[in-house]
């Protein structure tokens, strides 16, 4: 995998899917039901950069063919990683069980 990070992809489909394993169910199951607070993207002003895919540390960012990122909430433990990556801002990080106007 470490070498088709490194290569200059010819378009999307040779781009590698993350430099980490995609989630599965572990031993005790789902990991994303402990998380405390949940991103939320605003497709509205996502430039659809990529930068939240890359810099997630769980792998829990697909992407579809133009681009547009997509949260597995089933395994995201709402780090925030991918709220402090993105140029654009346009992701919330909402605590669990409250509105979008209690956002961080």
């Amino acid at each position: 995998m470490v070498n088709e990070v490194n290569i200059d992809p010819k378009s999307r489909a040779d781009m590698p899917t993350t430099s980490y394993s995609k989630p599965v169910i572990g031993a005790t199951g789902k990991t994303g039901s402990w998380r405390t607070f949940t991103p939320q993207i605003d497709y509205d002003e996502c430039s659809r950069c990529r930068t939240c895919w890359l810099h997630c540390p769980e792998a829990v960012i697909s992407l579809d063919e133009d681009g547009t990122p997509h949260i597995d909430l089933d395994y995201c433990k709402g780090c925030a990683c991918c709220a402090e990556v993105c140029p654009k801002k346009c992701i919330a990080m909402i605590r669990e069980g409250f509105d979008e106007e209690e956002s961080v």
